[in-house]
């Protein structure tokens, strides 16, 4: 897929599925403006992606003024917007017994509030290009998985903030989202102990494996590309199948 000439803002992306997706677009000839937490994290992703068509823009996300920082940064250095990837997240186990108002707030803050602000931040920049948005959702967001209501809550919730934007936005700027299962990334495995748990993963889907952080960044291109121009309030599952039969 061509995205020669275009810019892209990818949240998340000094690692895992958002460190894939800006190398992809940088391979299809985009811009891309990085995204991570710190100033350091984003240094390093991008000495690590090698590209000169790249622009840090690091912050977080947790709340309106990082979300406007960031996409700010973003259009300075881009000079406007194509494609917003919302792919920033965290997850963690919040069995409903032992989880507190903070952990609340700050799974629904980052997975949920932060996608919002950044396209309301966006918006403008996104209607004058008639650009595209792609949001990373998960398999958690529709079905519920145990011991973490919290991260499922967060991520159902931006399936269908994806659903609802995609009416509000319409025609100008298109709104799809991807529901990844279980992805080789760092995240991933900080939230696993064993290796019984890695096996476990593997097992779960019907595929009997885990994606590469590269077969998501695959699809979320496609969804950002011109190919997909009557494609919008699209929720795609990348699961391995887990979503059509747990």
């Amino acid at each position: 897929m061509d995205f020669t000439g275009k810019k892209v803002l990818v949240t998340g992306a000094s690692r895992g599925i958002g460190k894939a997706t800006a190398r992809a677009f940088l391979d299809g000839g985009a811009t891309v403006a990085v995204n991570g937490r710190t100033a350091d994290s984003v240094d390093k992703a991008i000495a690590e992606l090698g590209s000169e068509r790249t622009i840090a823009a690091p912050g977080d996300l947790i709340d309106k003024a990082g979300c406007d920082a960031v996409v700010a940064a973003a259009l300075d250095g881009l000079g406007g917007l194509d494609v917003l990837v919302n792919n920033a997240g965290v997850f963690a186990h919040t069995p409903v017994e032992t989880s507190d108002e903070a952990d609340w707030d700050r799974m629904i803050d980052i997975n949920l509030k932060g996608p919002f602000f950044c396209i309301k931040a966006a918006l403008a920049a996104l209607r004058a290009a008639h650009g595209s948005i792609v949001n990373t959702a998960s398999e958690s967001g529709l079905m519920g998985q145990p011991e973490c209501a919290i991260y499922c809550a967060s991520k159902g919730g931006l399936v269908n903030l994806t659903r609802a934007l995609a009416l509000d936005l319409a025609p100008e700027v298109r709104v799809n989202c991807v529901c990844p299962g279980g992805v080789d990334t760092d995240m991933m495995r900080e939230g696993t102990t064993s290796d019984a748990d890695l096996d476990s993963a593997r097992a779960y889907a019907p595929m009997k494996r885990i994606a590469t952080p590269e077969e998501i960044a695959s699809a979320i291109l496609y969804l950002a590309s011109a190919e997909a121009g009557f494609v919008t309030g699209a929720t795609w599952q990348l699961d391995g199948g887990s979503t059509a039969g747990h």
